[in-house]
């Protein structure tokens, strides 16, 4: 065996390891948060009720490199994290239904489902899972993804970097090359494009990885179109009973990193294409992202103005009674690739991880 075979094995266990340990201190955690829950501690975490994200539906397979993991769980445990949730008595109610909930006399806890990007996995997994269970569910809806007009870069990044062993790219600095010849070296360059992302303008930093993938002979667009649905499927899906369509923007853009009007502009013509697609305007919108650096208070009230009756983030969290007063910044809870166990649904919609992170 080589140096290089010996140092790249090597590279990849302690990777490998360090994952490993983050994720069962968070799994820890959550057995935890179970295990309080059952003892009837933090009773007021659990709050009204949740709003649960997804992103991909579908069959566990093996990839050449996989960075958003924590993006993707299977038809099998969305059953189960359905059925786990009515047998502790939840009610399953469309997203737009949430306000009302909210200013209604509480009874029964609620639960609403939502699955961002439009993937073309969620009419063909997640439709029925949750036809068979009666359950409604919102898909957001990206323009530039439908359009085939915009790609995902996380998307792209995992094609690129899953099957190449050395990249080109200048960060700012000069170009350099980018040693992928391990899945740590590999997991460690999509952070740093993810970073890079997160640090400049969007758009260009998104353009400039499209030209490196094509460069290596990937089609950006050509991965959009063949993960995400068309026109033509967004209305189909739509016409659904239990389906709802909302916006996403778009572009995909962190709207919080936009000029004010840009920011509109995202959200209202998101919701111009949505209203194209299903006859009926969205009360609904997804920001991109959705993180605390990615959405700002002056996108909620953005939102509110342009008439979204619900706005969520990814930010973690439960729904109380004070959340009918910020319905444009409402918090889900992310039914993590990771964690797909039904004890953790238990644990994330007691509300406790999210009372002591606090």
């Amino acid at each position: 065996m080589s140096v290089i075979t010996v140092r790249n094995t090597r590279e990849r266990l302690k990777a490998l390891w360090r994952r490993d340990v983050k994720r069962r201190l968070v799994a820890g955690g959550l057995d935890m948060a179970a295990a309080l829950a059952r003892a009837g501690m933090f009773p007021n975490a659990r709050g009204r009720g949740a709003i649960f994200t997804l992103h991909h539906v579908r069959p566990k397979k093996n990839r050449p490199l996989q960075p958003s993991g924590h993006l993707e769980v299977t038809p099998d445990f969305l059953s189960e994290a359905i059925e786990r949730l009515s047998a502790e008595g939840y009610e399953f109610i469309p997203l737009a239904d949430v306000p009302g909930r909210l200013t209604a006399p509480a009874k029964q806890p609620f639960a609403a489902f939502t699955l961002d990007d439009g993937y073309k996995n969620n009419a063909e997994y997640a439709l029925p899972v949750f036809a068979r269970h009666g359950v409604p569910f919102t898909v957001f809806v990206t323009r530039g993804f439908a359009e085939r007009t915009h790609s995902m870069w996380w998307e792209t990044l995992a094609e690129l970097l899953g099957r190449e062993r050395e990249v080109t790219f200048d960060f700012g600095e000069g170009a350099e090359a980018m040693d992928l010849t391990s899945e740590a070296r590999k997991f460690d360059a999509f952070d740093r494009f993810s970073a890079y992302v997160a640090g400049v303008d969007e758009a260009a930093a998104v353009a400039r990885i499209d030209a490196l993938a094509r460069k290596h002979g990937i089609d950006p667009l050509e991965i959009t179109s063949d993960l995400t649905m068309e026109p033509k499927e967004l209305r189909l899906l739509g016409a659904h009973p239990l389906a709802s369509l909302g916006a996403h923007t778009i572009s995909h853009r962190a709207v919080g990193r936009l000029s004010p009007q840009d920011a509109r502009d995202e959200m209202r013509q998101s919701a111009d294409y949505v209203e194209q697609l299903t006859g009926r305007r969205p009360d609904t919108i997804a920001y991109p992202y959705g993180t605390r650096h990615a959405v700002s208070e002056r996108d909620h009230l953005i939102a509110s103005e342009l008439g979204f009756s619900v706005a969520v983030t990814t930010q973690p969290g439960t729904l109380c009674d004070k959340s009918r007063h910020r319905l444009t910044g409402l918090p889900r809870i992310s039914l993590n690739g990771y964690y797909q166990e039904p004890r953790y649904v238990s644990a994330l919609a007691s509300g406790i991880p999210f009372a002591l992170a606090r």
